[in-house]
């Protein structure tokens, strides 16, 4: 028996378990959504792209996807800004470097469900601390346009600390030479940062877009606490409406279909990040 046929013994295992639990659950949910199929009323019927031709018609769909489409593209450029300014601060030296740092990660630590109860609280209108802060009682989680703001304010908090780590780990990798050949040359903060920092970066940049792109578009729990999706679905994402589809209505079919969905957007905003990726790693 040769080396390579030994490995293969090895790896067909573990590539069993993974076919078993990835590829069969995938196309399991792509047969489902191909039925009609509503457990209270036992209705199972093979219904073709029935359900599919419903879904581009379906008002409440595209305002799940308005939403989520909307909170991923501000709470992804937020915490990219954000956790930027902050690694940069975090980067130079200063007394309490390592308390700041631990400070930093504390909202990553805290479970996203406690994240969002603690916000929920904060946001009250009659009790929260924000409106006590501001001397107002704006209405935060019952006003259509706060509530989706609100929403990313939290993520924002919470998430922005993920955003810090990758790119801390980054900038360590930068040579301090090239800081110092720049500054020798006379070039200012923000030409340094613009020329050396921003370039050598961004391939670590592109990779926390892709975490958290992905992470932000299929976000359900801390919406979902926050928020259930009100007022009115004006804060309901694609998860959201395909879980209150699925297992609030039971219906397996058309539940189905808006998961395949979220997975296809998924999988597209993966392939256009590895593709962007891939020409940044081969100039």
């Amino acid at each position: 028996m040769t080396g390579r046929d030994s490995g293969n013994k090895f790896v067909a295992p573990a590539l069993m378990l993974l076919l078993l639990v990835t590829v069969y659950p995938v196309f399991s949910v792509i047969y489902l959504s191909l039925q009609r199929k509503l457990l209270i009323f036992d209705i199972s019927k093979f219904v073709g792209l029935d359900n599919y031709v419903f879904l581009l018609q379906d008002d409440r769909f595209w305002n799940a996807m308005k939403n989520t489409t909307y909170f991923t593209a501000a709470s992804v450029s937020l915490e990219l800004l954000l956790g930027l300014s902050i690694a940069m601060l975090l980067h130079r030296s200063f007394r309490l470097k390592g308390p700041a740092r631990a400070l930093v990660l504390i909202p990553w630590a805290i479970p996203t469900v406690v994240s969002a109860k603690m916000w929920e609280w904060m946001y009250n209108t009659d009790f929260g601390i924000l409106n006590y802060l501001i001397g107002s009682k704006v209405n935060w989680l019952g006003d259509p346009f706060w509530a989706i703001n609100a929403a990313v304010f939290m993520d924002v908090w919470k998430t922005t600390p993920f955003v810090v780590i990758l790119l801390t780990a980054g900038l360590q990798v930068i040579p301090r030479e090239l800081y110092q050949a720049a500054k020798i040359d006379g070039a200012g903060s923000w030409d340094i940062f613009k020329s050396i920092t921003l370039p050598l970066l961004k391939p670590v940049i592109l990779i926390v877009l892709i975490f958290r792109t992905l992470d932000a578009f299929r976000v359900f729990d801390a919406v979902y606490v926050l928020t259930g999706g009100g007022p009115a679905n004006t804060t309901e994402t694609l998860s959201i409406y395909a879980y209150k589809v699925l297992f609030q209505t039971l219906q397996f079919g058309y539940g189905s279909t808006l998961s395949v969905v979220v997975f296809f957007c998924i999988g597209c905003i993966s392939i256009f990040y590895v593709q962007i990726l891939s020409r940044d790693m081969k100039r």
